[in-house]
C-alpha cells in the first residue's frame, strides 16, 4: 500500500477548510495554517506556512487573491524542490505567474481554478489546472476523488479561462441585481423576474450569436435605450452601474462603427 499523500494547506475557511477535511476524511496526511482559523478534525495545526510546507508533497494555497504571494514568499524557507506548490486563488494571470517566478526551483506552481463554489462540495469541487506539474497535481489528487481537469499551457492558463468567463457569470448576476431593484421600486418585480427566468430558459446553441450579432448591428439604438434605462432607475432611487456599463459599451461599439464606416473621410 502506498503511504499517504502528504498535504499542506495554507488557508483554512471557507474553501480551504472543506477541502481540508475531505483530503483527511479520504486518508491523506494533511496539515494546515490559518492565523484565524482553527484546524478540522484530522488536519494537524502548523505555527505558519513555512512550518506547513517543510515535508508536504503538495502544497494548497486557499487564502485569497490579495494573500497569494504573500503565502508564497512566506512559504518559500519550508519548500523542497519537487513539491507542488498548487495556488487555489482567484488571482489575476499575471499574479500566478509571477508565483512561477518567485518559486523559481523551490518548488513547482500550479495554477489552480475552482470552477464552482466549494461549499457542499469541497474536495469534490471541479478544478481546472494548468502549468508544468498540472500532471502530476492531477494524478495525486484524482484517486482521492478529485474532479481535475488539466489545461495544457502555463500557470495562469487556467485562470484566465475562469476569469473570462466570470465576466459573463458575475456580470450577467449583476445586471439581474440591478434590474429587479429597479423592478421593485417600479413594483413589477414578479413579472420581470418570470421575464428572465422565461429568458435564459430558451437560451440555446445559438443565442450567444444573435446577441453579439444583434449588439453590433443595433448599438446605436441600443445605446439610446440603455441611456433611457439608466434614467429611470435613477428617478426609481436605483444606481445604474450595470445600465451605465452597458450603455458605454454599446456606445463605444456605435463610435467604433460609424469610423470605420465606408465614406468620404477628408
Amino acid at each position: 500500500m502506498s503511504p499517504p499523500l502528504r498535504v499542506a494547506l495554507l488557508g483554512l475557511g471557507e474553501a480551504g477548510g472543506a477541502i481540508a477535511a475531505d483530503l483527511a476524511a479520504a486518508g491523506s496526511d494533511v496539515r494546515g495554517y490559518d492565523p484565524l482559523v482553527t484546524p478540522p478534525a484530522g488536519v494537524d495545526p502548523r505555527v505558519d506556512e513555512a512550518d506547513a510546507v517543510r515535508d508536504a508533497e503538495l502544497v494548497l494555497s486557499a487564502n485569497s487573491s490579495h494573500d497569494a504571494a504573500v503565502a508564497l514568499a512566506n512559504a518559500l524557507p519550508g519548500l523542497r524542490p519537487g513539491t507542488i506548490f498548487a495556488d487555489l486563488n482567484t488571482a489575476s494571470p499575471g499574479v500566478k505567474a509571477g508565483l512561477v517566478t518567485t518559486a523559481g526551483a523551490a518548488a513547482d506552481v500550479v495554477d489552480v481554478a475552482l470552477m464552482s463554489p466549494v461549499p457542499g462540495k469541497g474536495l469534490h469541487t471541479p478544478m481546472l489546472v494548468s502549468g508544468e506539474a498540472a500532471d502530476r497535481y492531477a494524478s495525486m489528487l484524482r484517486p482521492l476523488g478529485a474532479l481535475v481537469t488539466v489545461q495544457p499551457g502555463p500557470a495562469g492558463t487556467a485562470i484566465s479561462r475562469k476569469l473570462l468567463r466570470s465576466v459573463f457569470y458575475k456580470g450577467l448576476a449583476a445586471a439581474v441585481v440591478e434590474a429587479l431593484a429597479g423592478a421593485e421600486a417600479a413594483g413589477c418585480a414578479d413579472w420581470l423576474a418570470a421575464n428572465i427566468s422565461a429568458e435564459l430558459a430558451a437560451f440555446d446553441e445559438h443565442s450567444i450569436d444573435r446577441l453579439v450579432d444583434g449588439t453590433h448591428r443595433h448599438a446605436r439604438r441600443r445605446a439610446d435605450e440603455m441611456a433611457a434605462a439608466a434614467d429611470q432607475l435613477r428617478e426609481l432611487g436605483v444606481e445604474p452601474r450595470t445600465a451605465t456599463a452597458a450603455h458605454d459599451l454599446l456606445a463605444a461599439l456605435r463610435a467604433a462603427s460609424e469610423r470605420d464606416a465606408p465614406g468620404d473621410h477628408a
